[in-house]
């Protein structure tokens, strides 16, 4: 016997599961000895494993990023400065995590460590400015911490606000995974915010009081010599190059960005990964007709041909037991119908994935195709809403059941041809032996008889589904049900010989029926007031969910139905087309609203322009680090591709606001670009290199749920990487190329409108009279 315990909607799984551990020991004091409780499947045990390496995630992740301040900075005491922020930001996130109802779960974890390499961003630009000041402008840390912190102070704010944005959309997101990226967004949010407080107050307190005149002397002595000095130099090269050749540069960026459209095809889409969670359900049906006895039998066969599989704990076979029906109404039979529950060692105790014993599981199925087994693997966001059980379901729908039967044995026949599904299969079987009833109303009405009581009677006599009466003893009540013996159920002249009332006295049903042994369905399932049927299946090695959907839409809409069928996808593809959409609206609305954020910050029309450019180079970059890595493009990279939007804009954030500054110093045009890609470039490699750092704990995929979580990484990992370059060199040329509409009388009257509302006006003082 097997005792299913689910928590109620709300509440915590692990609280759950601690409570029910607690009782356990009662339980079991309270319980016959030969009955012994045994622990099937723990949920808790995924929790602890996914925090724990998470947890790991980010503290290696924030050691990483630490290490990249050394490298540039080369001063002990600003690697402390710089990564205190790291811990001010996240804890305090616990607060507002804690105000919102936030628990401590994948998808806040998850939020939290890709914060890791973002949050130390703005003291990074904060503390290498104040540093810049200290050894360039020979400054007291105490004044170097007041001007460097007050330059950089719009583009810190402009940065932070438009990244914050990003996640605005999400409150307009609607469907399953709306679920999970609301928590994930909020806690990112909440640790960005706080991030850009720390940046303006603990960053530039502690560099007033720690950092030496000494350390910055020293650290401008590597910069005229060594790796980078030919680092600042073949750059400032390649700038000049850049504004010397603007339509080289443009071009490239241009072919670059149409690229996207092959690589979105080359790059597949599902819903979710699939993540080694080490739990998986082989499904099996025994004969139609096979007794309980021979279906235990089947299944007990079957699992000593599956026993021995390296790195598999335990499988329990569980045979579905049902009723029986009559006619193919009613409650159909589960009796033949089997699943092997399999719970593989912990990760860190075998050598062999997931994906590998099912693929060895399958070639041992293969022997019994007529049991018509398939394998559904358990999916890391539950089965919520159609989320777990098989990527493919469709449903056929029609009024008609043997039209019905055709089509869908039709349909099955294309999929099982399809190179994309693996495993098709009907929820529906013919073959089911069965004893038919077929009433001559006419007859009926002349005795007297109802159709209604033919059916109540074989429904007790037969089926003994009706509860006539109940037995009480001490404590406990028992359902009292009959029906005749099992050896009159099987034969059709002794289910004939039963009696029906009618007005003139009892009837015998083969008097006025035609009892006669047949096949039919096993059961009956019905949608929309419609007979329906469902093909599930699964996709095959090398082909995406996206892809098999397309190819499910296809075979079906080929089939030519009458216009009374129809056909709609269920489960992970409608999830996936809700998702698609929904991310779609997010990435749009994004814009939109750091398009407002960064209008607000420069006070122009046409700079936001320049410093959104680089974003259409990054996704072409992103794609293709999914491509070349095997990946797919599904929630998970989504949301990496949503965050690297958000990150990648920050390099020309920097090089627009000092451009900006320079000019409004005096510098030429074209002076204060080159001047202001030279000396943003080592903040701009500083924070480019630490959200990579803090990141490639998480892009190595360990640990349980690290699929999902590395896709997120390695999206943004390649799509900042790759498009470093060419951003770092189209961003002055734009810059170069706006600059004529930037000077427009319409942006300027912008910035005049701006200004008058940013500057009260002054009250005149009154004067007596």
């Amino acid at each position: 016997m097997q005792l299913d315990i689910r928590r109620a909607m709300g509440e915590n799984t692990v609280a759950v599961i601690e409570g029910v551990r607690a009782k356990m020991g009662a339980i079991q004091r309270a319980l016959p000895q030969s009955v012994r409780l045994t622990w099937v499947r723990d949920d808790s045990k995924f929790i602890y494993a996914s925090v724990a390496s998470l947890e790991e995630h980010l503290i290696f992740g924030s050691l990483f990023a630490a290490i990249v301040v050394m490298f540039f900075i080369r001063n002990f005491r600003a690697v402390v400065i710089a990564a205190l922020a790291i811990p001010a930001s996240i804890v305090s996130s616990f607060t507002l995590m804690n105000l919102m109802g936030f628990t401590l779960n994948n998808m806040t974890l998850l939020g939290i460590t890709l914060a890791v390499g973002i949050v130390i961003d703005d003291a990074i630009v904060v503390l290498e400015n104040i540093f810049r000041y200290i050894e360039e402008e020979n400054c007291s840390p105490y004044e170097a911490a007041i001007q460097g912190t007050r330059e950089v102070a719009l583009a810190v704010m402009a940065t932070t606000l438009s990244l914050v944005v990003i996640f605005l959309p999400i409150a307009f997101m609607s469907g399953y995974a709306k679920r999970f990226i609301n928590p994930f967004g909020w806690t990112m949010a909440f640790s960005i915010m706080v991030s850009m407080l720390v940046s303006f107050t603990l960053t530039p307190m502690l560099s007033s009081r720690f950092l030496k005149l000494a350390d910055a002397e020293a650290d401008h002595k590597t910069k005229e010599k060594g790796f980078f000095h030919w680092l600042d130099v073949r750059y400032e090269r390649q700038v000049n190059w850049a504004l010397d050749h603007p339509a080289l540069v443009i071009a490239i960026s241009a072919i670059t960005f149409f690229l996207t459209f092959p690589l979105n095809k080359a790059v597949g889409r599902e819903f979710v990964p699939n993540e080694d969670m080490g739990e998986w359900t082989i499904h099996m049906d025994a004969p139609e007709g096979t007794s309980i006895d021979g279906t235990q039998e089947i299944a007990f066969n079957v699992l000593k041909e599956l026993d021995g599989i390296e790195g598999v704990a335990g499988i329990e076979p569980l045979v579905n037991p049902g009723g029986s029906g009559i006619a193919g109404g009613g409650g159909g039979s589960n009796v033949t119908h089997v699943h092997f529950n399999f719970q593989a060692l912990p990760i860190d105790q075998r050598k062999r994935t997931q994906a590998e014993i099912i693929r060895e599981l399958r070639t041992r199925l293969a022997k019994h195709p007529g049991y018509r087994p398939s394998i559904s693997s358990r999916n890391a966001l539950g089965s919520g809403e159609g989320a777990g059980g098989y990527p493919i379901q469709a449903n056929i729908l029609g009024p008609d059941l043997k039209q019905l039967t055709d089509y869908s044995l039709k349909a099955l026949e294309a999929a099982q041809g399809t190179p994309s599904l693996a495993e098709p299969k009907l929820s529906l079987s013919v073959s089911n032996p069965e004893i038919h009833v077929a009433v001559d109303r006419r007859r009926a009405a002349d005795l007297g008889v109802r159709m209604a009581t033919v059916g109540n009677t074989l429904r007790l006599a037969v089926a003994g589904d009706d509860q006539i009466s109940f037995y009480k003893e001490g404590q406990e009540q028992y359902p009292i049900k009959i029906r005749v013996l099992e050896n009159q159920r099987r034969d059709a002249e002794e289910i004939g010989r039963l009696t029906v009332p009618s007005v003139s006295g009892p009837v015998r049903i083969d008097n006025i029926a035609k009892v006669q042994r047949g096949l039919g369905p096993s059961a009956l399932q019905r949608s929309n007031r419609q007979f329906t049927v469902m093909i599930t299946s699964d996709v095959a090695p090398g082909h995406a969910l996206d892809e098999a959907s397309a190819d499910v839409r296809k075979l079906l809409g080929g089939l030519g139905m009458p216009p009374t069928m129809s056909f709609r996808l269920q489960g992970q593809s409608k999830i996936l087309d809700e998702t698609t959409a929904n991310l779609i609206l997010a990435i749009g609305l994004a814009m939109i609203f750091v398009y407002m954020v960064l209008a607000a910050q420069f006070e122009s029309f046409i700079q936001p322009i320049v410093i959104m450019l680089v974003l259409p180079i990054s996704v072409p970059f992103a794609l293709f680090t999914l491509w070349v890595t095997g990946r797919t493009l599904n929630l998970w990279s989504a949301l990496g591709m949503l965050l690297l939007l958000g990150i990648v804009k920050k390099n020309s954030i920097l090089q627009v606001d000092y451009a900006n500054t320079l000019r409004a110093r005096g510098l030429p045009l074209r002076q204060a670009v080159v001047e202001a890609c030279r000396t943003r470039l080592r903040p701009i490699l500083m924070t480019t290199c630490a959200i990579i750092a803090g990141l490639i704990p998480t892009a190595l995929g360990l640990g349980i749920g690290g699929t999902g979580r590395a896709a997120i990484a390695v999206t943004i990992i390649g799509g900042q990487s790759l498009c470093l370059l060419l951003t770092l060199l189209l961003v002055p040329v734009a810059y170069v190329q706006f600059d004529a509409l930037e000077q427009t009388a319409l942006n300027q009257g912008w910035r005049a409108l701006l200004a008058r509302v940013k500057t009260p006006r002054r009250m005149e003082p009154a004067t007596a009279k």
